[in-house]
């Protein structure tokens, strides 16, 4: 999730704080729509986070 951050930061100009809540609210929109990727969708940002 880092990554994404770092890359949301850089390429749309945002505060590291407006990029996590970005990333975090894509998230939740995505579990909400897709349940049935929900694990999907952590496992992908618990990975990146690490």
């Amino acid at each position: 999730m880092n990554e994404l951050i770092e890359r949301l930061v850089k390429e749309a100009n945002i505060t590291p704080e407006q990029a996590t809540k970005t990333v975090e609210s894509l998230s939740n929109y995505i579990k909400e729509k897709f349940p049935m990727l929900a694990g999907a969708v952590d496992n992908l940002f618990n990975s990146s986070a690490d």
